[in-house]
């Protein structure tokens, strides 16, 4: 069966893992993911991301950040631009999310960056996600 949306898949994914207190998240791999995956690392919100070589296509497994208290590196996790409704913006137009305290994932022609990567670029493109 195909799947409209992977991304927002991805997203839903690590979403329900939170909730349900899960140390690791697997979801089906693929370039976009797996970039998106390591920002998320990087930003801080994952503790790791590894790849596994699993059937044709393979698996991204994410280990989600909890703290001492077990609460959550990521607050919130949304999907901005979907199939149906794409979210585009200029370099002078990218959102800040939670007033700085949280990213916005952008699409560019120099790949997925942060947010702050792309205003220091000075590169638009499609917004794909904000965590906080």
């Amino acid at each position: 069966m195909s799947m409209t949306d992977p991304i927002s898949d991805f997203l839903t994914r690590i979403r329900n893992g939170i909730m349900a207190r899960k140390d690791s998240v697997d979801c089906p791999r693929s370039k976009i993911k797996l970039a998106l995956a390591e920002i998320l690392k990087q930003e801080g919100y994952l503790d790791a991301v590894t790849s596994v070589e699993h059937e044709v296509q393979g698996l991204i497994s994410v280990t989600l950040r909890y703290d001492e208290n077990y609460v959550n590196a990521i607050r919130g996790i949304r999907r901005v631009s979907r199939p149906g409704q794409r979210a585009y913006v200029g370099a002078r137009d990218l959102p800040k999310v939670q007033n700085g305290f949280g990213i916005a994932i952008v699409s560019t022609s120099r790949g997925l960056m942060t947010d702050r990567q792309a205003r220091k670029l000075n590169v638009g493109g499609e917004v794909l996600c904000h965590v906080w």
